[in-house]
């Protein structure tokens, strides 16, 4: 003889208000707890009428389930549905919610967001407060006007006591500006840029370019030390040629590194976008350069070149970033091909 069970609220929401004996309340409950879908549900239901004929009393219409719940219920129930019965009743989803993404998302749009602000509110204040130890009685016209001046005769008088470091800086920012443009350039939201290639970028700017480029122009006008017109051609002939397939493979390799991949990976992508990376230079700089070697001084020829580097960066930036994307790609669609077949 089954014991007899108090029936929570939710079963008795299920069970009809004929009248059944205490043995089928009993039954009732322990089945529609049960989670999960009406077929495994109704093969229960089949299993406990077998085992307990006695008790059950059968409703009008003496059905499988008539009687124990109400018809057409079970074939309502969705997959991933179960009854909370002893919590008062209703239904719980069986899975989870998609907010956590959504969380991520936001969270990292905040961090970018705080690093653009924060960075452009701090380059700002350096450049209107060069003056500021002078400001007693200056008016807002006359902080304006002599702010250009005094930003240019500081970053001189930085590029005296240390030329390589005041490089290597500007290098840094303006290779982490290009990559950013780079990223917003395929398409990306302009706070939800990738931090890490960023700054992969800009560590690679402060290091290598800024550096290798001030002993680089040294080198070059060492090399041609001829005043005439026609050395300005043949001085934007060398750099195209020799520096910018050094620099570019430069470039591309410690980026490669960076990004945790194998020489022999490395390689194989340097090799599929050597040439277009150098062609796609000679499109841009062949005309930058006639100003670089023709107008501008040795030693502000980098701030010149920074500045065009913006265009050239996001250039570089794309063709090294897309081989390896696309490989990740390729690999993770390989994978799942691989997943499915077994």
């Amino acid at each position: 003889m089954a014991a007899s069970v108090a029936t929570s609220p939710a079963c008795t929401r299920l069970i009809p208000s004929s009248p059944l004996s205490a043995s089928a309340y009993t039954a009732a409950p322990s089945l529609v707890r049960l989670a999960g879908s009406s077929r495994r549900l109704r093969r229960a239901l089949r299993v406990s009428a077998a085992a307990e004929p006695a008790d059950a009393l059968p409703g009008p219409g003496a059905g499988e389930l008539d009687g124990v719940v109400p018809a057409g219920l079970l074939e309502e129930l969705p997959e991933g549905l179960a009854f909370q019965g002893d919590m008062g009743g209703g239904f719980a989803p069986g899975g989870s919610g998609g907010g956590g993404d959504d969380g991520n998302k936001m969270l990292d749009r905040g961090i970018n967001a705080a690093i653009v602000l924060g960075a452009s509110t701090y380059a700002l204040t350096k450049l209107l407060t060069v003056d500021q130890d002078y400001w007693h009685g200056w008016t807002i016209f006359e902080i304006l006007r002599y702010m250009p001046e005094h930003n240019w005769s500081a970053y001189e008088e930085a590029l005296k006591a240390n030329p390589v470091l005041a490089k290597m800086m500007i290098s840094g920012v303006v290779y982490s500006l290009g990559d950013w443009i780079a990223q917003c350039y395929e398409g990306k939201p302009i706070f939800e840029f990738d931090r890490t290639r960023m700054f992969r970028s800009g560590l690679v700017g402060f290091t290598l370019h800024g550096s290798l480029s001030h002993y680089y122009y040294h080198f070059c006008e060492s090399l041609f030390p001829f005043k005439d017109w026609w050395a300005v051609p043949v001085k934007v002939a060398f750099d195209q040629t020799a520096w910018s397939a050094l620099w570019n493979s430069i470039y591309f390799v410690a980026l490669g590194f960076l990004r945790w991949e194998s020489p022999s990976t490395i390689y194989k992508e340097l090799k599929a976008t050597f040439f277009p990376m150098l062609t796609a230079g000679w499109k841009l700089w062949p005309f930058a350069h006639l100003i670089t070697y023709g107008v501008v001084p040795i030693e502000q020829r980098l701030l010149w070149v920074d500045c065009v580097e913006l265009i050239w960066v996001t250039i570089l930036s794309t063709y090294s970033n897309e081989k390896s994307e696309a490989r990740i790609l390729d690999d993770s669609s390989t994978t799942d091909t691989q997943d499915n077949s077994r």
